[in-house]
Order: structure tokens, then C-alpha cells, then sequence
């Protein structure tokens, strides 16, 4: 049977899904609320939309229109989030430059996303100064400061940010648009090779605003975000959207508090000073702030914690429960926009205690509305949902990116079957919850069985003596892979802890969990430091390149 159109009246205005709608909300319900930077300075919503519109009258005065790419290099500071939304909201793209990566590698992503504009931070200046003769689409600087005037640099600046904005107008007439308008673009990390582009569209980030903003306020109470929270992102804004949540904040009106660089003390201080209820990291920024001497004197009983990026270990999601904080995992990845999953618990195990939690704050999580994720086997067919069946975690929503920039055949290959493959490891149990157990790479072979090595770092992590651990494959002639554990021990035990007691920690844990047998074929190496990619993650490849000459005793075979 045929569908019949439904009639549009021709006056009725369609309503595309652009970023600047985000602002509408805020605007009425929490127009006071404020904006904070980490020197205590403030500002409400009202002079953030004002900003947001002098910062396009400024960049237009600079030649931005529709289509240019503008790129920033900055700490997480107000004026990021400002052009979070300027910047698109023109019609132009915004640039997020990974300032962690090397000088060249930044020169390379600057020049492939054919950048017209680089707005940057004072900080950045000695990077800026050995690419600078080697860009070729900069036209026009504008320094990301205060300052009078412009200190000594390899370029001409148009512009000091704050200059910029207070010689333009307070009104901008942001036009309506095609919401399929690319507004951003960013470069993955820990690939070989150059990093590659990643791109989104309004209509994806609008869409992923609203899906997060859904599944965070939907929950019971566990991990539930509403709008008298107190927002501070500890996720790189450079970093995917900072995971998307500068958007959801805004979109809600919470307060929102930008700590510039990531500092441990700053951190705690600002968390005490602005009563912070909610962030999102990585492992490695939380286990920093949890060693740190200032954590004993900062009441966390009120800090919600979306923890991504890499898997959280049991051991780490027990700490922070006794410090009363509400901690769970979220998963994506750059090309998922991100967030696909959320470990929210039911409230009948909120009451459980912390060792019990973990299990469930440790999980990958439940998909986010409008996520249709599936594990499959090589030939794409679906797994049952029995905690238990393994395959590739693969996924489709409507704000994944479409593909690389400029680069079709590694756009065809992640989207090979109409799914994108996350190159994840994962099987689903019977409440629908994902379990990531490994990266494809990163998964041991050993004996023709596979061992997580996730797993096996959590089991590590559960010692008491282990402060950081990664767990990669190193050849072996007879098992084909054998797992390598690189231990950080806690300064304070590092005397006390041996080799052995840590592979019998390691067969015990096997045993009693009833893991691949392989497992026990562990070698460990005490290392000082763990190597980590630009945004925090344990970068195994480049760890897997340092030890794989690496002698190893031989071990007791095992039958």
C-alpha cells in the first residue's frame, strides 16, 4: 500500500536540528546560572549567548563564513565552550586540535582539515612556533587570551580573543541551515600511521545531546543527571566533545565550571569551592586525583563520575565508592560521537555492597536510546544475549560518523555490512548489559584460546601492591602469544612484592573465575611508568613495539 505524504503547510517553519537550538532552553529557565573558570571568575547564560555572538561577529570581521574550518588549541576554559558554539552555529566548522599530540602531528591534522583560521592559547605558542613556516591553509591567528596586546610570536595575530569579541557586535544572526551541515571535526588517536579525521553533522550532535541528556536523567537515581547539578569536564574538550556533555550541560542550564589545565590540586579545589556533582574521565585522571594528598581533605560524597575511555578496574570502582563517590562506565569511541552505553544500576542493587557494585559499575553498559548495538560473529550474525556468547561489538544511531575525512577506503572498511565496527570484543547478558572484554588488537592468543587481557589487568589491579598494570601479547615459539604484564607497584610495597607472588595472585584468581587456563602463562615486568597516547589511555601498541625483543624466562609448561 502506498504511504501518503502528510501536507506541510507552506508557512510552517520545519525546524532543522542545529546546534544553536541547544541555547533556547537555558535562555528561559536558568538564565543566572553561572559559567566559572578555575580563578574564579564567573559569568551567567546570558553573557555566554551574548559572547557567542560576539565571537561571530569577530571571526566574520576575520573572513569566516559558512564552510571555513576553525581550529582551536586551548585548556578546557570558557572560551572553548563558547566556540563550541559559535563556531558551528555560522555555518563554519569547528576544529578541535589535540594539543598532545607532537608538533608535527599537529601540523599534519591542521593542513588535512584545510583550516582557515587557529585560535590558540598562550601555552601553545612553541608548538605554534616550529610548524608555523609549514602551514598552508592559515590565513589569520587569533591568540585565546586576555592579553593587551600579543606577546612575541613566529606569527602575525589578527586578533587577542578578548579584544576580538568586545570590538563586535552584541547580535549575530545565526541563519537556519541544512542540519546535516558538518559542524566539527577532530583527529583520532593511538592509530598507525596519520591520525584520521572524524567529522559530525548538527543534526548528530543535537540528536546525541538529546540521547544522553535522556538516558543520564532517566535513571532511578544512580548516576542520574538533572539540572541542579554542578558540571566540570575532566575529559580533554578536544577530546570527541568532551564526550558531548559541554552540550548536555548547556542544553539543561547547569552550572558549569571549566578547570583549564588538568592540575590534581586544582581539581580537588574546585570540586570543594563550586560543590562539582558531575564529571567524566578517564582511569588514569580519577586514580590521580585518588592518590593525591589533597583527596583526604575533599568531601566527594556528592561527585557523580562517568568513567570511559579505557575499562575501569574493579579495584578502582571500589575505592571511589568508599570515598562515596557515585562512579560508572560509559563506552564509545571518536567515531561513535561518542557515548553508546551507560552502566546506570537497578535500584534494588544500590544497596549492595561496593564489591558487589563493581560489578555492575564495571560493566560496559546499557545502550542509550535510539542505539542499536549487536555482537556478532565473523559472517555478521547476531550472538544471544547470554553473557557468555563473544564476538565484535558492531553498531548503528544516528549521530555515527559517516566516515573519514578524505579517506574513503578506511570509511568503507569501518562501515563494512551497514554497521560500524568498533574493532571491540563484548558479549551482552540477558538484562541487555554490553561487556566489553577486550580490544581486537589487543586480545592474547595463546594455545588457540583467547585470554583478555583486561581481565587479566583487573585481576593484577586487585593486589594490593599494584598501583597501574597493562597486560599485552609478546611472541611465544610454542603458545603463539603469551601474556605480558607491565607492573607499576606502590612506592610503599615495592620491596615487599615479587614476581611470583604476583603470577600466584594471577592462578588463584584463574582458578576461582574459571578463565582461559592460558591465563597462568603470565610473564611480569616491574616498570616505573606506563606508556600512555594523548588522552590517557594505556597506548599497548607502542608498549607492545618497546617489549617485543624483550627475554623472558621460560616457564613450567602447563598440561
Amino acid at each position: 500500500m502506498p504511504v501518503k505524504n502528510i501536507a506541510v503547510t507552506p508557512s510552517a517553519y520545519t525546524y532543522p536540528l542545529l546546534i544553536k537550538s541547544l541555547l533556547i532552553t537555558p535562555l528561559v529557565h536558568s538564565p543566572e546560572r553561572e559559567i566559572i573558570q578555575a580563578d574564579g571568575s564567573r559569568y551567567n547564560y546570558r553573557t555566554l549567548n551574548e559572547r557567542i555572538s560576539r565571537l561571530a561577529g569577530g571571526l566574520a570581521s576575520l573572513g569566516i563564513e559558512a564552510g571555513s574550518t576553525v581550529a582551536v588549541m586551548d585548556w578546557d576554559t570558557h572560551r572553548y565552550l563558547e566556540c563550541y558554539f559559535a563556531v558551528p552555529m555560522m555555518g563554519a566548522i569547528l576544529q578541535t586540535v589535540n594539543i598532545r599530540l607532537s608538533p608535527e602531528q599537529i601540523l599534519y591534522t591542521l593542513n588535512h582539515a584545510k583550516a582557515d583560521v587557529l585560535m590558540i592559547g598562550a601555552d601553545f605558542l612553541p608548538v605554534l612556533e616550529a610548524i608555523a613556516d609549514k602551514l598552508e591553509t592559515v590565513r589569520s591567528f587569533v591568540l585565546m587570551s586576555d592579553a593587551a596586546d600579543p606577546p612575541s610570536a613566529p606569527v602575525k595575530f589578527s586578533a587577542v580573543y578578548e579584544k576580538l569579541l568586545s570590538s563586535a557586535p552584541t547580535n549575530f544572526d545565526f541563519p537556519d541551515f541544512d542540519e546535516n551541515t558538518q559542524a566539527t571535526v577532530f583527529y583520532t588517536t593511538g592509530t598507525t600511521g596519520n591520525p584520521k579525521g572524524v567529522y559530525f553533522s548538527h543534526r548528530q550532535l543535537v540528536l546525541h545531546t538529546l540521547a544522553t541528556a535522556a538516558a543520564m536523567g532517566s535513571a532511578a537515581c544512580q548516576g542520574r543527571l538533572h539540572r541542579e547539578d554542578v558540571y566540570m569536564p575532566l575529559t580533554p574538550m578536544f577530546h570527541v566533545h568532551a564526550w558531548g556533555f559541554p552540550y548536555v550541560a548547556t542544553m539543561l542550564g547547569l552550572k558549569q565550571v571549566y578547570p583549564g589545565q588538568y592540575l590534581p590540586d586544582r581539581l580537588l579545589k574546585l570540586i570543594a569551592r563550586e560543590d562539582v556533582t558531575f564529571s567524566h574521565c578517564v582511569p588514569t585522571i580519577l586514580h590521580m586525583l585518588l592518590h593525591h594528598p589533597l583527596v583526604d581533605q575533599t568531601d566527594l560524597s556528592r561527585w557523580k563520575v562517568v568513567i570511559g575511555g579505557a575499562a575501569m578496574p574493579k579495584a578502582m570502582a571500589i575505592a571511589a565508592q568508599k570515598r562515596g563517590i557515585d562512579i560508572f562506565t560509559g563506552y564509545g569511541m571518536s567515531e561513535t560521537c561518542p557515548i553508546l552505553t551507560l552502566a546506570h544500576l537497578p535500584t534494588a542493587r544500590t544497596e549492595a555492597p561496593p564489591e558487589e557494585q563493581a560489578a555492575l559499575r564495571t560493566k560496559t553498559g546499557l545502550p542509550l536510546p535510539l542505539v542499536d548495538l549487536r555482537v556478532v560473529d565473523e559472517a555478521m550474525q547476531s550472538l544471544p544475549f547470554d553473557g557468555k556468547s563473544t564476538g565484535e561489538v558492531v553498531v548503528r544511531s544516528p549521530w555515527l560518523t559517516q566516515g573519514y575525512l578524505s579517506d574513503p577506503e578506511s570509511s568503507e572498511k569501518l562501515w563494512n555490512g551497514s554497521y560500524l565496527h568498533t574493532g571491540d570484543i563484548g558479549h551482552i547478558d540477558p538484562f541487555g548489559y554490553l561487556q566489553i572484554t577486550d580490544r581486537m588488537k589487543d586480545v592474547i592468543k595463546s594455545g588457540g584460546e583467547w585470554t583478555s587481557s583486561l581481565q587479566l589487568e583487573d585481576i593484577l589491579l586487585q593486589h594490593p601492591a599494584v598501583m597501574e598494570v597493562a597486560v599485552i601479547a609478546q611472541r611465544d615459539e610454542k603458545w603463539g602469544e603469551r601474556p605480558l604484564a607491565l607492573v607499576r607497584l606502590k612506592p610503599e610495597m615495592a620491596d615487599s612484592t615479587s614476581e611470583s607472588k604476583l603470577r600466584k595472585h594471577v592462578a588463584e584468581q584463574v582458578e576461582k573465575l574459571g578463565l582461559s587456563r592460558y591465563a597462568i602463562l603470565i610473564n611480569i615486568i616491574f616498570v616505573e611508568g606506563l606508556t600512555k597516547t594523548s588522552v590517557g589511555k594505556l597506548n599497548k601498541r607502542a608498549m607492545r613495539e618497546e617489549f617485543a625483543a624483550t627475554k623472558i624466562a621460560p616457564e613450567e609448561e602447563i598440561s
